[in-house]
C-alpha cells in the first residue's frame, strides 16, 4: 500500500482550488475545496497597507492547509508568485518541513483539466 497522500492546487493570490485523496489508497484526485482570500482595501498608510495584505495572505494560507491533513507531496500551479510565497510558507510550518512540494506555471483551468495536470504531473492514474 502506498503511503503516500499526494496533493495538489491550483492558486493565484486570491484563490485556490485543492485536489486530493479520494479514498485511502490514494489513487484517485477529486477537487476537496475552493478558498477564496480577502481583498486588502488599501489605506493611506503603506506600513498599514502591507501589515493587512500580509495578514490576510497568512489567513489565506492556513485556510488552504486545513485541507491538506497528512500531506506527503504537494504540486502547485498557477499564476504569479502566490506558489512560491506558499511554499516557502509550507516550508516554515512545522508540520509540512518534511513535506515535498513541486511547482509549475499554469492558467486558470476547469475542475476536471486541473485534476488531469495534477495526476499527470504526480504520475498518477488520471
Amino acid at each position: 500500500m502506498n503511503n503516500h497522500k499526494n496533493f495538489g492546487l491550483w492558486m493565484d493570490s486570491h484563490h485556490a482550488t485543492i485536489a486530493g485523496p479520494s479514498n485511502n489508497d490514494n489513487t484517485d484526485l477529486v477537487i476537496l475545496a475552493q478558498v477564496n482570500g480577502e481583498e486588502v482595501t488599501r489605506s493611506s498608510s503603506d506600513k498599514n497597507s502591507n501589515n493587512a495584505e500580509k495578514m490576510v495572505q497568512a489567513k489565506f494560507f492556513k485556510e488552504i492547509c486545513t485541507h491538506l491533513v497528512n500531506a506527503t507531496n504537494i504540486h502547485i500551479t498557477g499564476t504569479g508568485q502566490a506558489q512560491e510565497q506558499f511554499i516557502h510558507y509550507l516550508a516554515d510550518t512545522p508540520q509540512f518541513k518534511q513535506t515535498k512540494t513541486e511547482e509549475s506555471t499554469s492558467n486558470k483551468m476547469s475542475d476536471e483539466k486541473l485534476l488531469v495536470f495534477l495526476a499527470e504531473k504526480m504520475n498518477l492514474p488520471a
